[in-house]
């Protein structure tokens, strides 16, 4: 019987470490095919500047990511797959604007060049 134990528990632990490593090699290797930061635009983001300046000023230079107004939502960014299902939910009240512009670039999204700016 305790051997069962034993032999279960190493499964489960070697499968979730096997879930967090391929986990983490997606995520490394431009995993996420796009991005939305979610949120109401004014009530909980009025007490949140940095959040609220990472969204309107920063976010619009990144390729792939968007801002969805959501009427009394806390900010959140939610990640897409190649085949734009949801694979990540990340709240990012807690974050300073550095913070939240590091998070991205670590999920390998990456500011528009110069040249799209001055296209759009």
């Amino acid at each position: 019987m305790a051997t069962t134990v034993t032999v279960s528990y190493l499964f489960v632990l070697v499968l979730t470490l096997a879930v967090f490593t391929i986990s983490l090699v997606n995520s490394a290797s431009g995993y996420y095919a796009s991005a939305k930061v979610e949120s109401c635009s004014g009530c909980s983001l009025n007490r949140l500047p940095d959040v609220k300046q990472f969204i309107f000023e920063d976010l619009p230079n990144y390729n792939n990511v968007e801002f969805r107004h959501i009427q009394g939502a806390i900010p959140e960014l939610v990640l897409f797959n190649e085949h734009e299902e949801e694979v990540e939910r990340l709240v990012l009240s807690r974050l300073t604007r550095q913070e939240c512009n590091e998070l991205l670039v670590s999920k390998g999204f990456i500011k528009k060049s110069k040249d799209n700016k001055d296209e759009m």
